[in-house]
């Protein structure tokens, strides 16, 4: 189980250390443990703790109120908090509960009032693709283990497969074609699933061929489909070949199509793209380029 400091739950809450520490000694809300040196940190049951009680505070309820409660009653409260959540940073606090104690319940039930009210593809701009940044800060600093980062993952994915599935779109000779593709190596994709959405739903043609593409299968690919085309997403910084390199191979490689890239091995690097690529930086510039570039279908 992962351990914190006052600082690692100032980060992952929301919630100021000194507001942490008032809390501590004026209503014993939260208890450190202390190391073997004395050195104080908290635990995931902690995190939890401060998790619940911020969701419950941004909802109206008194820290008073909050400290007399028994865990029973606070958990009953919370889900009934839950199932009314208006703000996404609300929305973002009840996924982030829903990881830590693996509840598939709470997570559908999250999931499926946002798309009711907003829709799936704004649900995922909104409040998904934030959490998705929050599970990787927590990732990096060892607030979560591996099974709960792949049983929330799993559940994105699940969701993303079923709404492409469910597409109605309109296609024509004259719609663009996108071919999406993980570099070798790559195995995260959940941002490709999305850009596969967004392409799709703004009837444009797309052939996705997923996770780790050997360049030898992406050239077979290439040249029975003849892309408009390419998109790829760069994160792993363990690759054979560095970024700067692959995508140079890319645009060399395809010359005749637009490349379109994004993913933290590029955002942000200091990279020298060719001029048949295109840095995308976040969903909504994907959406912008993508618009700006689909045939318009001219109903009968």
């Amino acid at each position: 189980m992962a351990n914190y400091s006052i600082k690692d739950l100032e980060h992952l809450s929301g919630i100021k250390a000194h507001t942490l520490r008032i809390w501590e000694q004026r209503y014993e809300i939260i208890n450190p443990k202390r190391t073997d040196t004395n050195i104080r940190f908290y635990d995931q049951d902690d995190l939890k703790l401060v998790l619940n009680v911020s969701l419950l505070k941004d909802n109206g309820y008194k820290i008073s109120k909050i400290a007399k409660m028994s865990k029973e009653e606070m958990t009953e409260i919370v889900w009934m908090v839950s199932e009314k959540l208006s703000s996404h940073t609300d929305q973002i606090h009840a996924l982030t509960l829903s990881m830590i104690d693996m509840d598939e319940q709470r997570f559908e039930k999250i999931i499926a009032s946002n798309a009711m009210k907003l829709g799936f593809e704004r649900t995922m701009l909104n409040v998904i693709y934030p959490f998705l940044s929050k599970i990787g800060i927590m990732w990096m600093t060892d607030s979560i283990n591996p099974a709960q980062e792949h049983f929330m993952s799993h559940l994105i994915r699940q969701k993303l497969i079923v709404a492409i599935d469910s597409l109605y779109t309109q296609i024509t000779d004259a719609s663009k074609k996108y071919m999406l593709f993980l570099p070798d190596g790559e195995l995260h994709e959940i941002s490709l699933l999305f850009a596969n959405l967004l392409i799709r739903s703004r009837n444009n043609r797309t052939i996705y061929l997923g996770q780790s593409m050997p360049f030898h299968d992406l050239n077979v690919a290439y040249e029975l489909y003849k892309p408009d085309y390419l998109l790829t997403i760069v994160t792993s910084r363990d690759a054979a070949i560095s970024p700067q390199d692959y995508l140079n191979k890319l645009s060399e490689k395809y010359p005749e199509s637009t490349i379109l890239v994004s993913g933290s091995q590029v955002i942000g690097e200091d990279l020298d793209l060719n001029d048949n690529i295109v840095q995308i930086n976040n969903p909504n510039q994907l959406i912008d380029y993508v618009e700006e570039n689909t045939v318009e279908v001219i109903p009968n």
